[in-house]
């Protein structure tokens, strides 16, 4: 589903990546974990072809088969759009749009019809518990709620990839377990694949692979059997 050699990153004189690998499988859940400043942010956008990597001879990135670093940016954001899906920390949804309008909102740019887009927008929402909520702004519903319609979002466009940055860190303890339970039932039944960077431990320890990074570079891998493994 994913695979990336000699990932390098530099801000100027600064290298954040230097040169990572990787390669995750489809309908796999991966964490990503590390002090702040290892570039775990910097990998998942790169990850995600909202950043581009600092490019040497050696630098690949193909997701779903396609060799992303080829594109040009209107191809590169057509394929964002219907590949790839992404939820942040803090919920970006427009203050002005209720929660169905936030929904349809890829659908829309993805060129969809409105009203096959608000049927599946609705669909969505009721599977996440929200049918009650549908035309609220989101200044009307609570965070676990925003962060349930940012979710519902990022799979009006059936991605095959979820990019997850901190998902659950605005959340209360019971917002944050519920959050954690969806991803996996999400992949269960819908088959998507997860990238998730995050500083808690309970998703790093739950996903089926973590990641640890230090200084830049994937120190070591492991899964639910507890399997260490340098990289």
């Amino acid at each position: 589903m994913i695979q990336a050699k000699n990932i390098h990153k530099f801000y100027d004189d600064l290298e954040v990546l230097k040169g990572v690998d990787l390669h995750i499988a489809k309908g796999e859940i991966v964490s990503i974990v590390g002090a702040s400043g290892a570039g775990k942010t910097t990998l998942l956008q790169i990850l995600g072809t909202l950043d581009k990597p600092s490019i040497s001879a050696a630098t690949t990135l193909i997701i779903n088969g396609e060799d992303v670093l080829k594109m040009n940016d209107k191809l590169l954001s057509k394929f964002r759009n219907l590949n790839l899906g992404f939820i942040f920390q803090f919920h970006q949804l427009l203050p002005e749009f209720t929660a169905l309008e936030n929904v349809c909102i890829p659908a829309y740019i993805a060129g969809k019809k409105p009203s096959e887009t608000e049927k599946e927008a609705t669909t969505l929402l009721t599977y996440l518990g929200l049918s009650h909520r549908i035309h609220h702004k989101p200044n009307e519903l609570s965070g676990g709620e925003q962060q349930r319609v940012a979710v519902a979002r990022a799979l009006i466009n059936k991605p095959d990839i979820i990019f997850a940055d901190e998902p659950s860190g605005n959340l209360d303890t019971q917002s944050a377990e519920n959050l954690h339970q969806l991803f996996f039932q999400l992949r269960d039944e819908l088959g998507q694949t997860f990238v998730i960077v995050t500083h808690n431990e309970e998703l790093a320890n739950m996903a089926d692979r973590k990641l640890v990074m230090v200084d830049g570079l994937i120190s070591s891998s492991s899964n639910k059997m507890n399997t260490v493994a340098p990289l």
